[in-house]
């Protein structure tokens, strides 16, 4: 919530030049708002923590999906047929699928990819964040983006709406191989 009123203001909670101005003045203009639980829109963008978890009964640490999950289920409440959901956290390789799988669980009047495949009520998608604290509006813009979908019908969505901002080249292929890319 405090974060929520930071940008409300029209101020940021993180260092990153230019970004105070810029939030500003898209706020006095109206074209943000932030909010703590999701409205009805057309796209929506995860990008949540996926820290390691503290107590791991695995060998290796594993990550914490938890902000995922909860993102997704509480996106999926207000989705409707046509929607794009796309994953930018850094997440091990079958999370967008588990993204599908959590929002289908909370809404069995809509279909998703993971089992209607390219006939599906939503799109889902994965495309990893990639930028540095110092630069990130200028890379948010001109990166080249992996693109992964569930389907290829996802992965052109995501791509359509990712032309509207970003200047870079665009690499489509799969979810599975979009998470791997990220963590390589």
């Amino acid at each position: 919530p405090s974060v929520v009123d930071t940008i409300n203001s029209g101020k940021v909670h993180i260092v990153e030049p230019n970004l105070d101005n810029m939030v500003q003045d898209v706020v006095k203009d109206g074209l943000l708002k932030a909010i703590t639980f999701p409205e009805q829109a057309d796209a929506f963008l995860i990008a949540v923590p996926t820290p390691f978890q503290v107590e791991s009964t695995e060998n290796s640490p594993q990550p914490d999906l938890t902000h995922v999950e909860k993102a997704s289920k509480d996106i999926a409440r207000v989705l409707k047929k046509g929607d794009l959901v796309i994953l930018e956290s850094t997440s091990p390789v079958g999370t967008t699928r588990r993204i599908s799988e959590w929002m289908s669980e909370v809404r069995d009047d809509l279909t998703f990819p993971h089992t209607d495949f390219e006939n599906s009520d939503i799109r889902i998608a994965h495309c990893p964040e990639r930028v540095l604290p110092g630069n990130i509006i200028n890379e948010l813009t001109d990166n080249d983006r992996v693109i992964g979908g569930l389907t290829s019908k996802c992965s052109q969505l995501a791509i359509e709406l990712y032309k509207t901002f970003a200047k870079g080249t665009f690499l489509t292929t799969n979810a599975e191989t979009a998470e791997l890319a990220k963590l390589t």
